[in-house]
């Protein structure tokens, strides 16, 4: 099992709103494609900025499987995902192997 993590800083002006979209709309989106198994949202804690951090982690089957959908699928709901909060947040990724 693989999991894909995103995390993400998110000014605190947006981070209600952007939890929101996640929840609602991109997560949805991405689940929708069917590259995944299931998916959460955590959000870290004793934060040491005034910012707000999530980490945003979808599982799927295989490397392979998500190297297809960040080829084909994940270049449009970033670009999404960005139109819509401009330099509001700033994200990164890993990839992980489920090991238990």
């Amino acid at each position: 099992m693989i999991l894909y993590n995103v995390t993400s800083s998110v000014d605190p002006e947006v981070a209600e709103e952007w939890l929101a979209y996640m929840r609602d709309v991109h997560m949805p989106e991405i689940m929708a494609t069917g590259y995944f198994l299931r998916s959460q949202i955590c959000r870290l804690l004793n934060e040491e900025n005034d910012g707000f951090t999530y980490a945003t982690q979808y599982y799927c089957v295989s490397v392979e499987q998500l190297d297809e959908y960040q080829e084909t699928v994940a270049p449009g709901l970033r670009a999404d995902l960005e139109t819509r909060f401009p330099g509001q947040y700033v994200s990164f990724r890993t990839v992980l192997e489920v090991i238990e």
